[in-house]
């Protein structure tokens, strides 16, 4: 075998340009393959870090009415049916082995009535929070201090925001130590939060517009033992975990959301779902953003991989390359064969050999198309911003293919020398 590949690569090397444009059609192909591979597996990561939130594992479980999240504004009324989440159903979440850790929070959609000095922040999420909000939702202080033991012990009238709040607030003023006034309320801001990357969401409903504005506008955090001292008591709660990883993301807001909804109770205000949050009407709904992640990375898979099939039509050209050239070899080394088989080579010898020639051709154009590939999605990142990922088991499977490729193609010129008769051979010029 290792004197087969070194007379393979002898072969190749004494008609240089004819080997290399043997090959081309196979480097075209495999090139082509990779570079698309590459964007595909970029694209999917892509997606995946802006919905899922790279790593943060977040799942939001919100309170739902038929299927539609509930906001709760300054003005609106309180949901009922929903009830205050106890510390006995967070430690049956928290019990839940696909989940980490778990946080409970009050919100208003909209912040009527928050003022810094003369200028209001109405379009700005409101939401009170414990101690875990911050660990739980992956998200990093910038600056000042996190919430701390005696804030919610004490009831300490204090803010953390968001950095968009803190910008549309305050501008390059240092917002540490400002006062805000929340319902006539003064309270201290202490510490300002980095939001979230995220790109922007499909909207296509008016409750998807305004959560989307909301978020735009800032989130101003208070501690939730201060909640009650602008809004109600045991008002109901959202709640989010955090999965154990990204797989268990599913698994863990289906779980939460259901041992959530047993402590539904009938609503008379909204649709009667019955004791238990049986029925359709209110309900807690995980948001699944991993299977909206699937969703877009299908497709994009399905997109690219009629891309891949046509680039494949540049393997078959190339293999048809690989036979032509072996007949022509086949012809030009026919004394060569025929002594070969004079002094004793069998079939299978004279076989072998120039199945290793071809398999050794399209395995070098294979990987020369590979690292051609690789340098092609590098070259569509840096020209076209679209974000690149090289796969190395489909790197290594495109070589393999092109080994493939190379021994389905040479078989018929193979079998031709081994069954060429020796007599007949020697006889050729």
């Amino acid at each position: 075998m290792l004197e087969n590949v070194r007379l393979s690569f002898q072969g190749i090397w004494s008609h240089k340009m004819r080997s290399f444009l043997t090959m081309l059609g196979i480097i075209i192909g495999i090139a082509s393959i990779i570079a698309i591979v590459s964007t595909i597996k970029g694209t999917n990561d892509q997606i995946k870090q802006s919905l899922i939130g790279a790593g943060s594992n977040r799942v939001d479980i919100l309170m739902t009415e038929n299927g539609n999240p509930v906001y709760i504004w300054s003005s609106s009324e309180i949901p009922t049916g929903f009830r205050e989440v106890s510390a006995e159903t967070k430690q049956k979440i928290l019990e839940l082995d696909s989940v980490e850790s778990v946080t409970c929070y009050n919100e208003r959609t909209n912040s009527d009535g928050t003022f810094y000095q003369n200028s209001p922040l109405s379009d700005a999420k409101l939401r009170g929070v414990d101690e875990n909000y911050f660990k739980t939702c992956g998200l990093i202080m910038q600056t000042g201090r996190n919430f701390v033991e005696e804030d919610f012990k004490k009831f300490h009238k204090v803010l953390v925001v968001d950095s968009v709040a803190a910008n549309n607030m305050f501008g390059k003023e240092n917002p540490l130590g400002k006062i805000v006034e929340i319902s006539q309320v003064p309270f201290t801001v202490v510490g300002v939060v980095a939001e979230k990357p995220s790109q922007a969401p499909a909207i296509s409903t008016i409750s998807q517009y305004y959560s989307y504005t909301s978020d735009s506008s800032g989130v101003l955090y208070l501690p939730k033992a201060a909640w009650p001292i602008i809004y109600s008591y045991d008002e109901p709660e959202n709640v989010i975990v955090k999965a154990v990883s990204t797989d268990d993301m599913e698994k863990a807001g289906e779980d939460a959301a259901e041992i959530l909804n047993a402590t539904i109770i009938s609503s008379g205000s909204l649709e009667e779902t019955g004791e238990g949050g049986s029925g359709s009407g209110i309900k807690y709904k995980a948001n699944n953003v991993a299977e909206q992640a699937r969703k877009l990375q299908d497709l994009s898979a399905a997109t690219n991989n009629q891309l891949i099939w046509i680039a494949s039509i540049s393997l078959l050209v190339g293999g048809i390359g690989v036979m032509n050239i072996m007949l022509v070899s086949v012809t030009e080394r026919t004394s060569e064969i025929g002594l070969k088989k004079a002094i004793g080579a069998r079939k299978s010898t004279i076989l072998g050999q120039f199945l290793t020639e071809a398999a050794v051709l399209t395995s070098m154009g294979g990987i020369i198309g590979v690292a051609t590939g690789i340098g092609m999605a590098r070259v569509i990142n840096k020209v076209s911003g679209v974000a690149v990922a090289v796969s190395i088991p489909a790197a290594a499977v495109a070589v393999l293919f092109s080994m493939l490729i190379g021994i389905v193609f040479g078989f018929l010129p193979s079998v031709q020398a081994a069954n060429l008769d020796p007599i007949e051979a020697l006889r050729r010029e």
